[in-house]
């Protein structure tokens, strides 16, 4: 996914693509909802056309419950739905679930930066030495990127209140 936000709807139409349903194709709303209804244990039914109004941003809102039935139906953690660029690094989630992977980072959490740098080093060291792919650089390496807003002069600022206004 990109730095940018990404809706529910987004990611949701993503992992359809690039998800296989049980026929070996990408998902469509149709066999996503049957791969739901077809989890074990008790979950909420989501119809096709619920899963449809997600996909295309109609429904943005949709419950935890709905969310975490489509996740597990996906196989993806339920976290990459949430509409934050935050829960946009689908494997860093997926690795997030691991308690091994949680204990390191709370051993990790709190040393400085410089220690955390060399942690990386030592760890990028290690995968080589094993064969491991190279975990690309994330955006922990950048500082977040700040916006170029545009300082509206006062009365630009006015006729902008004003036309905002006039839709409530």
């Amino acid at each position: 996914m990109s730095s940018s936000r990404s809706s529910i709807a987004d990611k949701l139409r993503a992992l359809m693509a690039g998800r296989r349903g049980p026929n070996g194709r990408s998902h469509t709303s149709r066999s996503l909802s049957a791969s739901v209804d077809a989890l074990p244990g008790e979950h909420p039914s989501v119809s096709f056309a619920a899963v449809a109004k997600i996909a295309n941003g109609s429904q943005d809102n949709p419950t935890v419950g709905t969310l975490l039935a489509l996740c597990e139906a996906l196989g993806v953690p339920p976290a990459h739905l949430l509409p934050h660029e935050a829960y946009d690094d689908l494997e860093a989630l997926k690795a997030f679930e691991d308690p091994l992977a949680r204990q390191i980072l709370a051993l990790l959490n709190g040393l400085p930066a410089s220690e955390l740098r060399g942690v990386i080093t030592d760890l990028e060291g290690r995968r080589a030495h094993l064969g491991l792919e190279q975990v690309p650089r994330g955006s922990a390496d950048t500082q977040p990127s700040k916006r170029n807003k545009r300082r509206r002069k006062a009365d630009e600022a006015a006729e902008y209140a004003a036309d905002s206004l006039e839709g409530l």
